[in-house]
Order: structure tokens, then sequence, then C-alpha cells
């Protein structure tokens, strides 16, 4: 059954793609797509992706049932640090995205996954089979996904209960001080960029321990300690302080240095859910990350 939205201009807008994206929190191609399908109207008449808006404009959005859909075994490389009967730990590039989405359909890790082991589809929903706690698209390092039910409900509740770790290097602007810390605050949907997280009052609890590794000239390298698993904890925290992680064009500013966010997940530990052994990972900085500290610690030493 088809879903209908009506949505009221407030305010004036310079797209209506931009907007249908905003407020119903879809993806700009998708809401291009929905226009091009005749599945957008203002005020009863069809319009175009780039369409101003007025306040006062009423704009309804058919939004059509979800296509049925199952992610499909894709031949894409893996690299796997540990693997046994019950789980993967892999060490994920930069720019891979975890998960299909819509409009996002193929060339993810699930889809990697699922070449590797065909009879994961059952774990977890169809969508995200075995995924017990993502990375963001641009961010690199280690990763595990489940390969049974028990596997599943074991690692997921160790992330819950906090009993697993989650230890990330990151690059953030500026001298960061003190030496040690932790950043409280709650993150929420930004009421303003619905597609972005925020620190929010309503938001949930989210923890964040942090020790610096070194000072370059006017940016700080720190360990990062996830004490709670929110949607782009690291890069909101560090930007709602003022440290916003280098080259995250999101939440801070787009970095000539770097074509993504300087962020790596380098420690990965946790029981292992057949013997409840507790073992852990490690993740060397990939050649991206490894060449911008080398280049800022040049600049640091200056010779003489």
């Amino acid at each position: 059954m088809n879903q209908t939205l009506q949505l009221t201009v407030k305010s004036p807008e310079p797209r209506l793609d931009r907007f249908i994206s905003g407020k119903a929190s879809l993806s700009r191609s998708y809401a291009r797509k929905l226009i091009d399908d005749g599945n957008v109207t203002i005020d009863g008449r069809p319009g175009k992706a780039s369409l101003k808006l007025d306040p006062g404009d009423i704009v309804t959005v058919i939004l059509p049932p979800p296509a049925p859909t199952s992610p499909e075994p894709e031949d894409l490389p893996l690299k796997i640090v540990y693997e046994d009967a019950d789980l993967l730990v892999i060490d994920k590039p930069a720019g891979l995205t975890v998960h299909p989405a819509p409009g996002h359909p193929s060339g993810t890790l699930v889809n990697a996954v699922l070449a590797h082991v065909p009879d994961l589809p059952g774990i977890n929903g169809s969508l995200r089979p075995g995924i017990v706690h993502r990375l963001d698209k641009d961010t690199s390092g280690l990763i595990v996904v489940a390969k049974t039910d028990a596997a599943e409900k074991s690692l997921s509740q160790q992330i819950r209960g906090r009993t697993a770790t989650k230890v990330y290097l990151a690059l953030v602007e500026g001298k960061l001080s003190p030496e040690e810390g932790v950043i409280e605050a709650p993150i929420g949907r930004d009421p303003a960029h619905r597609k972005q997280m925020a620190v929010t009052a309503g938001g949930r609890e989210s923890r964040t321990r942090y020790r610096v590794l070194r000072h370059l000239n006017s940016h700080t390298y720190v360990e990062v300690v996830l004490e709670t698993g929110r949607t782009h904890q690291i890069r909101v925290h560090f930007a709602a302080i003022g440290y916003p992680v280098l080259g995250d064009a999101v939440y801070g500013t787009a970095s000539p240095l770097l074509k993504r966010q300087f962020l790596h997940a380098h420690r990965l530990g946790f029981k292992l859910p057949g013997s409840g052994r507790y073992v852990e990972f490690e993740s060397s900085l990939p050649p991206d990350l490894q060449t911008v500290l080398d280049e800022l610690s040049v600049d640091t030493h200056p010779s003489r």
C-alpha cells in the first residue's frame, strides 16, 4: 500500500528535491526519482526537482511500498582478520558501506560477506544479516559479523552491556586539552537536519573517552574509546566541543589533506561466543591516514 505524506512549506525553499529529502528523511536521489515518476505534486500540480517553493505551498509525496528485497552475494574483496564457526572479524576499507539501504542495494560489506558465508541471510534481518554494530562508510577498520543467531545474540549483548572494547584512532582539528577526558552529552537526530545527528537535550545517553597521543601543529592525534555506540558518536562529540574530526565535511569542514574523515576503528575486543574466551584484534592505520600523520609530523619538526 502506498504511503502519502503532506508537507507544508514554512519558508522559501530553493529546490523541491532538497525540501523533500530534508523533511521526509530521504536521499536526494530517491526524492528526485519520486518527482520524476510523478509521485510528487505541489498544490495538486506536478513539479520538477529544481522547482522553488514558497511559504504555504503544500507538497504531497506518494511513497510506493518498498519492493521486498534481500541482498545478493557479490564477489568483493574482504580482508578477514579472524574467522571461526560463529563470526568473522573484517578490516573494512574506507568507502565501503556496511549494509544495503534504499537506493544503495549492492556493493556493500553485507553483499561481500554473503558470498563468503552463503547461509547468512537468516541472521538479524534480511538487509543486515549478521551486522551487530556499524562503521560509517568513510570510516575504516575492524568490524565483527555474526554467522549464527547465538553469536549475534552474544555479541549484541556484549556491545549493549559495554563489555566489548571498541577503540578508535582519530585526528581532530585544534590543540585538544586536557590530555585525557570524557565527553558525555546526549545524542539524537538533529531537528534542523534530519539525516544528521546532534547533541540534543532529548537525545540518548552517549559517552566517549579519549587520550591525546600527539599534538601536531594545529591538530591532535587521539585514541578514542566508545562507551556507548550512537550513530556518528565520535564525530558529533568532538564537533560539539569544538574539535571536529579532520576531513569531516558533515560535522566540521572538508580538508585539503584528506578526502574523508580521519577516523579508524583500531582495536576490537569481545568474548568469543563459542568458548567465552576474551580476544582482541588490531588494525594499523591505512596508508591515506598514515600519510597525513607523516606530513603533519614533518611540519611539526621543521629542519633547522
